[in-house]
């Protein structure tokens, strides 16, 4: 596999247990802080956030958050707040989850709400449907 990271999220059969186990922590971590506002941004504290998942590294030194504003607006904007504010995010979230060392975090939209409606348009065609009901 030329040419590919070596600590890619590809490499393998997929996550370990430990990387689920620690991203879904770190994702209910971060929800909770974002929700509260615990934060010391008043902008990225206007902004109702959902963060669907976080994956980790296989060693766990990086957390990417995949995210996405309440009813889909802003979304550039986020991902600059966030990663503005990641260093006060990850000290939080490295007190709080209680692992040795605070994973770097990164940010990304959440792109599987676009993804589900895409399907579901395309599975609404007259077209497609005659061909998955046949």
């Amino acid at each position: 596999m030329r040419g590919m990271a070596k600590n890619s999220f590809h490499d393998g059969p997929g996550p370990s247990q430990r990387q689920l186990r620690v991203g879904e922590l770190i994702r209910r971590t971060l929800s909770e802080v974002l929700m509260r506002g615990d934060i010391h941004d008043p902008d990225l504290n206007r902004i109702s956030v959902t963060v669907g998942e976080v994956r980790t590294s296989p060693d766990l030194k990086i957390a990417t958050a995949y995210v996405m504003p309440l009813g889909g607006e802003g979304r550039e904007d986020l991902i600059a707040l966030l990663a503005r504010n990641k260093h006060e995010l990850r000290r939080i979230i490295g007190k709080k989850v209680g692992l040795k060392y605070a994973p770097d975090l990164r940010f990304r939209l959440d792109e599987t709400f676009d993804q589900m409606d895409e399907a579901r348009r395309l599975f609404a065609q007259d077209k497609v449907r005659r061909d998955v009901e046949s």
